[in-house]
């Protein structure tokens, strides 16, 4: 049985946070919450509903826009 939507979006939310926070990338908390939101919620649009798929890519995303210039 597949997990309800709100549980695959919170827990994959949690996972990317405590990785980010561990690694000390998270400056900014509120921005971090909206690019890591922002990207989870457009992946699962695109069909994604795997949790551990969903906070990689959405790690991938907050460094990828950490890197880019402002």
């Amino acid at each position: 049985m597949a997990e309800p939507l709100p549980t695959i979006i919170e827990n994959s939310l949690q996972i990317a946070w405590d990785f980010l926070d561990r690694s000390g990338g998270i400056s900014d908390p509120q921005q971090a919450a909206e690019i890591l939101l922002d990207s989870i919620k457009t992946q699962i649009l695109k069909g994604e509903s795997r949790t551990l798929m969903l906070s990689n890519r959405a790690i991938a995303a907050f460094e990828q826009r950490q890197k880019a210039p402002c």
